[in-house]
């Protein structure tokens, strides 16, 4: 079938067109539709993790990413008394070849995605432009759009990308319902530009006051946040004005030295859509979760979406895969951000405990379990990998970094890695050695000094890659490499029943 667009990105923000950037870095043709003239000039997501900046560097954008990020020194908690409960030292580098955690101004980050999609040529963004409705057609989609001068297009595409945010059209017109995890609560956010040294230390801060939960966020440059959350007593009108921000944060943003750029109060909730994908329509980014925003997940999480949906799109397009494969982007994306959603839900309900005797038993809980402060990272959910479960398979993988300070990344773009001694890689069958020759969607390492740390961390004679940087899973022995590489949707017409024997599940 013949469509206008091969995809069609709903929403303009940062998720939707880290979409485009990475659909036209496949060469896709896709139009994104933003209803928006303009970048937001106001900040919502201030955090970004070490994989996130390493999506950046798949779009060839990591150093420019990081020249417009803060690394964040540390972060803590302190009660109502303001003794600190736990901190944290943060920003180091980590696993990812980057900052584990840095801090940054969104507009100046939607910028430099904007860039790169106007620098690609199979893909643009249409601002101004509202999606109106949408149906599904054999093999596609058929939206109706409207843009600002009221004149109605339809465009046909293959595939739908809803990042159209926590009130995603896309997500009322197709039905889905969203699963609470939490509770709905009003907070104040204020952001805006602090001169001289802040009257508070850490670059982030839990501020677990029961007389009124607040969050501490120090930005690059003069930019900073403040987080309150809304009391019954308070007047909406009275607590936004410049006064009563000097009062509530004790004096952290006093009127004369801080100058706002917003502060307005939002609703945060803790949410998870419970379908991701109708038909030939995915959710991605806040249409498909939503959290509040204590481990600042919330714009990660969304980067993760798209760049576990996007390569898959790119083999199913080009016919380098079946389209079941497509399957697996909500089995394994739903689990990952829920866990995200559900602790962000759980600290929310620490934090913002309003009552004295809890929060007592809070600080007690907390100063005895620092360790449960930091939630670790979990595995994707059941997907490409799940034949080959192990302490490894599914979870994000070690980005080593090479003698001459080359990032592993950089040699392999995106693109399934195997990495293996190569007596492992001979002992294959040549049919398989010739496709993983000639096999552009594959890159075959087998100097150990290129991958020996990425062995390390998966405690494994042999590791593969998915091109989301993943790992797909594990090998110690010729036979477990060539059931594992079965898995690799470009391999698999080169593998010969004898050549994979099934891995025990």
């Amino acid at each position: 079938m013949s469509w206008d667009y091969e995809v069609v990105v709903v929403g303009g923000g940062p998720v939707g067109v880290a979409a485009l950037a990475l659909l036209g870095q496949a060469g896709i043709s896709a139009i994104g539709i933003e209803r928006e003239s303009s970048v937001w000039p106001q900040a919502r997501a201030v955090h970004f993790d070490g994989e996130t900046i390493r999506a950046f560097q798949a779009l060839g954008l990591g150093e420019q990413a990081m020249a417009r990020c803060k690394p964040m020194a540390d972060f803590r908690m302190e009660n109502e008394a303001r003794e600190t409960l736990f901190s944290h030292p943060t920003g180091q580098l980590g696993t990812q070849a980057w900052h584990d955690d840095v801090m940054f101004h969104q507009p100046d980050m939607e910028a430099l995605l904007r860039s790169e999609v106007d620098r690609q040529t199979s893909v643009s963004l249409r601002s101004g432009t509202t999606l109106t409705a949408l149906e599904h057609i054999p093999d596609g989609v058929r939206c109706v759009v409207t843009d600002a001068e009221g004149a109605t297009e339809t465009l046909t595409t293959r595939w739908v990308i809803a990042a159209d945010g926590a009130t995603s059209t896309v997500r009322r017109l197709l039905d889905v319902r969203t699963e609470s995890l939490g509770s709905d609560d009003p907070w104040l956010v204020v952001d805006g530009l602090l001169d001289g040294e802040p009257d508070i230390s850490g670059d982030m801060v839990f501020l677990g006051h029961y007389s009124r939960p607040a969050l501490w966020v120090r930005l690059p440059g003069k930019r900073v946040r403040m987080e309150f959350k809304v009391m019954p007593d308070d007047d909406p009108q009275e607590i936004t004005t410049p006064a009563a921000i000097e009062r509530i944060s004790h004096g952290v943003l006093p009127t004369n030295r801080f100058t706002p750029d917003r502060a307005a109060i939002y609703t945060f909730r803790a949410r998870v859509a419970e379908r991701w994908r109708v038909g030939n329509v995915f959710l991605a980014g806040d249409a498909a979760h939503q959290a509040p925003p204590l481990f600042g997940q919330g714009l990660c999480a969304g980067m993760r979406d798209v760049a576990n949906l996007i390569w898959k799109l790119s083999l199913v397009s080009r016919g380098l895969a079946d389209s079941d494969l497509l399957d697996t982007y909500e089995s394994e994306r739903r689990p990952h951000a829920h866990y995200w959603v559900e602790q962000a839900a759980t600290m929310a309900g620490i934090l913002q405990t309003t009552d004295r005797k809890t929060a007592e038993h809070r600080d007690a809980y907390v100063r005895a379990n620092p360790e449960t402060s930091v939630p670790p990272s979990p595995a994707l959910g059941p997907g490409l990998h799940t034949a080959h479960l192990n302490d490894s398979a599914g979870r994000l993988s070690l980005q080593p970094r090479l003698s001459d300070g080359t990032r592993l990344d950089d040699l392999v773009g995106v693109r399934f890695l195997v990495a293996a001694p190569e007596d492992m890689i001979a002992g294959l069958s040549p049919q398989l050695q010739e496709a993983l020759t000639s096999d552009g969607e594959t890159v075959v390492l087998t100097d150990p000094e290129t991958f020996s740390d990425l062995l390390t961390s998966v405690n494994g004679k042999a590791v593969v890659l998915r091109p989301d940087r993943y790992v797909l899973g594990v090998a110690d022995t010729r036979k477990e490499l060539g059931a594992l590489l079965e898995l690799v949707p470009t391999l698999k017409a080169a593998l010969t029943p004898a050549e994979a024997a099934p891995l025990p599940q």
